[in-house]
């Protein structure tokens, strides 16, 4: 994977465009630390991507808070239904 700085952006764009053309994808640094993620699209199939890229994204998120959930603990049968009973009771 190759990376760049934000400031090569706009000091060396040409091989930036090349090295994106060629391997697909292009880490963008800032400070030093990765902050954007340049893919190449193919032809016709930006929706594609945008989808695919959301889903990855999504499901990251997902991950994360699954990570979370175990840390702290998952409730208990009991709790749920606690949680469900009270939910009712507000309607």
């Amino acid at each position: 994977m190759n990376f760049y700085t934000v400031r090569d952006l706009r000091t060396t764009p040409k091989s930036l465009w090349e090295t994106l053309s060629a391997e697909g994808e292009v880490v963008i640094t800032n400070n030093g630390k990765p902050t954007a993620l340049l893919v190449d699209i193919a032809d016709g199939s930006f929706e594609e991507t945008v989808k695919a890229i959301r889903q990855a994204k999504a499901m990251l998120a997902f991950n994360s808070m699954r990570s979370r959930a175990a840390a702290k603990g998952f409730l208990t049968d009991e709790e749920i239904e606690a949680e469900i009973a009270a939910a009712r009771q507000e309607e």
